[in-house]
């Protein structure tokens, strides 16, 4: 009548199983992810007054790479400073050359700072080739609108 339980209830002579933390697992190794190879690509130098801010992407518009005077290390005044925007364009051209095998790139500059020339001078002075420098920088057609007539 009595009927056999299987695994129902554990056994007494049975060893009492381990914790989870204490039981050994092999490790989980990460894929090495492969190295994107991008030939040319687009940089764009945003120079305003304050700083210098340089982005490098692909022909499709994703965001390889990037520094700006500030992420150099520049404070205060000295970010808006040619030598600054110099110094952000060449970290940021390295990272593109040698991480990801850029070779030519399109510049398109914005904007009134100082260092909008010696950004782009960086960028061939660390070896890469400029296909095209465009200016797109916004120009306001007509302004904004003018404040009323000032009544005394």
């Amino acid at each position: 009548m009595a009927k056999e339980q299987t695994g129902a209830v554990p056994d007494a002579t049975a060893a009492p199983a381990k914790p989870a933390a204490a039981t050994k697992r092999k490790k989980e190794f990460k894929k090495k992810r492969e190295r994107r190879v991008v030939p040319h690509g687009i940089v764009y130098v945003a120079a305003t007054f304050n700083n210098t801010q340089i982005t490098i992407s692909d022909q499709d518009g994703r965001v390889m790479c990037w520094s700006s005077a500030g992420a150099i290390g520049f404070k205060g005044s000295r970010k808006g400073t040619p030598y600054a925007a110099q110094q952000a364009s060449l970290a940021a051209a390295g990272v593109a050359r040698d991480q990801y095998g850029m070779k030519s790139v399109e510049v398109r500059v914005k904007g009134p700072g100082s260092g909008r020339e010696s950004a782009v001078r960086a960028l061939a002075a660390a070896g890469l080739h400029i296909v095209l420098i465009r200016d797109v920088t916004p120009i306001p057609h007509n302004g904004c609108r003018p404040p009323k007539r000032r009544r005394v």
